[in-house]
């Protein structure tokens, strides 16, 4: 079983208002629980019955939604942590993006889609490559294999309290508080 893990260390955050962050948190929790009662439930179910397929379906959606909140939640930090071009995450950047604001603008476009689900700057182990991906939901557009570094949850439930509609703005609250020490730790 899985336990939920403590991100109040989140709160006064700036740009992160404390209802919007428990709110977050509260979804979060939910994904956890969900995850654990399926689990459960699959593993008494026999596999020839058409709730056992759909909840197999559902399994996915429950433990993506409680891994990238912990992966959002895990790389944010109150002041945030600046990107040193001479780390190794800073190199791996500009290798695979030119340099760091070619990789920032990328990150900015991704991030400013109309639409709902995640912006991921995933690793391809295989290819040595990082990559800005935009996932829809929780589980459509992953790439295979590829290690998720930096995530950023754009789901309206992760801005819209504090900006409205004004992603951007909430896009750069999120660049300000990224915890880049962390992210470097999720590089292989």
């Amino acid at each position: 079983m899985y336990e939920e893990k403590d991100f109040s260390h989140l709160l006064g955050m700036e740009g992160f208002s404390e209802g919007m962050l428990k709110d977050h948190f509260k979804l979060y929790n939910g994904y956890v629980k969900n995850t654990n009662e399926l689990m459960k439930t699959l593993k008494v179910m026999t596999n020839n019955c058409m709730e056992f397929s759909e909840l197999r379906r559902r399994f996915g959606w429950e433990f993506n939604g409680m891994r990238l909140h912990e992966l959002y939640f895990g790389n944010l930090v109150k002041g945030g942590k600046k990107l040193n071009e001479e780390s190794k995450i800073g190199k791996k950047i500009i290798e695979s993006f030119d340099n760091l604001g070619e990789w920032e603008c990328d990150f900015r476009a991704s991030a400013s889609m109309r639409g709902i689900g995640w912006v991921i700057l995933a690793y391809d182990p295989v290819g040595d490559k990082l990559f800005n991906v935009w996932v829809d939901e929780h589980d459509g557009g992953i790439l295979a294999g590829a290690v998720p570094l930096l995530v950023m949850d754009v789901f309206e439930h992760a801005f819209i309290k504090d900006y409205g509609l004004g992603k951007r703005a909430y896009l750069e609250s999120f660049l300000k508080n990224i915890n880049w020490e962390e992210v470097e730790k999720r590089l292989l």
